[in-house]
């Protein structure tokens, strides 16, 4: 295998996520317009191609076109368990069409109003043509409504119906926030353990998480992961070693003591473990998991619980998040990026590189594997720095270019807040001590950006992934009733 390509690690679960589509009309039009009504039939017929391939589920409701027909449709709507709703604003309607949606669904809505004419033909202008590309003129009537009401839309699409690369992106946006938001308010996150000592930012409430994000907190024990450890089954143990030793490189060590080349016992110990956590996460029915537990000093549970370092870093690259240090809401945030397939590794601050005007963004795991620049490292580790055991540490570099990070933090309130910064990764060396670190390039110079960071009150982990993505993040916080700050505008 070339060290620039190592496999993907497939998903445990496919994205998806409810979507629904209705047209607004005026009943009025048809009667006066012959063939409008079938005009605007495929207009949202091509609204409707632009979802294809997106990983969704996409349930069509047709057009609404008088307060009493709208209202009808409502049960449909709420039995089609709806992540977001587009509202297709294909010609003018009046707002009280559009009441029964915002008042009686929980979901967003989004208004899109595309119109098939980049400008009328002025010369030959219909009030037909007018009708056909009226999709705007009653978004001001439902976005004032829906304020009214209480429930604000979520967002407004403008463009033209084809050829409009910025708007098609806007609606791809809004369905990759759909994924995150299917999977959030349907997920169990498992929490065992305790924070770390004296962390006092990691502590969160499992109240207020079902409150803002709709995730349920399963309280776990170590004492329920033990059992698959302690008798292991030696055909799947046997699998997790060949799968490990294809997938990641096991180099001598370089300069770091701590460090030595991958042992047999450690190799074992770390397939143990990783066996052991799936077996569990099943039986668990977990989609995430935040965990800290020293356990006794030379005990199998501390052998057990300070090496799931390997088999939370493919599980996390298989989509499910796994956070140390019992960072519950950096869980959460890792489970964002990869719902927007991002990535998601846990990380923090390194050492400052002011030669480079960067900062290394690492951690000694988990890690989204599939967001490596190469194949990732595993290093026998003499000791974990700042906390109880020894064994595989992962080491690797995420892929160079743009790059996003997401921390949640908490308000003096107790309301959750979103801290994001958009930069870059870059190449440079990297210390090889068996912990992920990458090159952030951040505007507007290293110590302007962290001074910024900083002073937004986030907690000390972040999630990390690639690309720039502080408008769905945005977005995601607007339907939350998160406030989001990004950091790097």
């Amino acid at each position: 295998m070339n060290h620039s390509e190592f496999p993907c690690i497939p998903r445990r679960k496919p994205l998806d996520a409810n979507i629904g589509v209705v047209s607004v009309g005026l009943d009025t039009y048809w009667k006066q317009c012959p063939g409008l009504l079938e005009d605007m039939q495929r207009k949202e017929d091509a609204f409707v191609r632009k979802l294809d391939g997106l990983s969704l589920s996409v349930t069509r409701f047709g057009m609404a076109d008088n307060p009493q027909h709208a209202a009808a449709l409502v049960p449909a709507m709420k039995a089609a368990d709806l992540d977001l709703l587009f509202v297709d604003m294909v010609t003018y309607a009046t707002s009280s069409t559009f009441v029964p949606f915002v008042r009686e669904l929980g979901c967003p809505v989004v208004l899109v109003a595309l119109q098939p004419d980049a400008c009328l033909d002025y010369a030959h202008a219909t009030i037909y043509r007018q009708l056909l590309n009226d999709d705007l003129c009653a978004v001001p009537e439902f976005t004032g409504v829906a304020v009214r009401l209480g429930r604000s839309a979520a967002d407004v699409v403008i463009g033209k119906l084809e050829g409009d690369p910025v708007a098609d992106a806007e609606i791809r946006q809004w369905c990759s926030v759909a994924h995150v938001l299917h999977d959030l308010r349907r997920a169990r996150i498992g929490l065992m353990g305790h924070v770390l000592e004296a962390m006092y930012d990691m502590q969160t409430d499992p109240t207020a998480v079902a409150r803002t994000f709709g995730c349920h907190v399963a309280l776990c024990e170590p004492d329920e992961i033990l059992p698959f450890y302690r008798t292991p089954d030696s055909y799947a143990v046997d699998a997790m070693k060949e799968r490990i030793l294809s997938f990641f490189e096991t180099p001598d060590p370089v300069s770091d003591p701590w460090t030595e080349k991958l042992t047999a016992r450690d190799l074992d110990i770390a397939a143990r473990a990783a066996v052991a956590l799936e077996r569990f996460i099943e039986k668990r029915s977990l989609d995430g998991f935040a965990y800290y537990y020293e356990g006794e000093p030379g005990s199998e549970t501390r052998e057990l619980v300070t090496n799931f370092i390997v088999g939370n870093s493919l599980l996390t690259a298989a989509g499910f998040p796994m956070c140390g240090e019992f960072d519950l809401k950096n869980c959460i945030a890792m489970m964002i990026f990869d719902r927007l397939e991002i990535g998601g590794s846990f990380a923090e601050f390194h050492p400052i590189d002011f030669e480079r005007g960067t900062v290394l963004v690492g951690h000694d795991g988990p890690h989204h594997l599939n967001i490596a620049a190469k194949r990732p490292v595993l290093r026998s580790l003499k000791k974990y720095h700042g906390k109880p055991g020894s064994g595989a540490g992962v080491e690797f570099s995420i892929k160079e270019g743009p790059i996003t990070m997401l921390s949640i933090g908490l308000k003096d309130d107790g309301a959750f807040k979103f801290i994001v910064a958009e930069g870059e990764s870059v190449a440079g060396p990297i210390p090889a001590t068996g912990n992920t670190n990458t090159h952030g390039l951040f505007p507007p110079d290293v110590r302007t950006f962290l001074r910024r960071w900083s002073l937004e009150g986030p907690t000390h982990h972040f999630a990390l992934g690639i690309g720039h993505h502080a408008a769905e993040l945005r977005k995601l916080g607007r339907v939350l009733g998160i406030e989001t700050i990004v950091t790097t505008d």
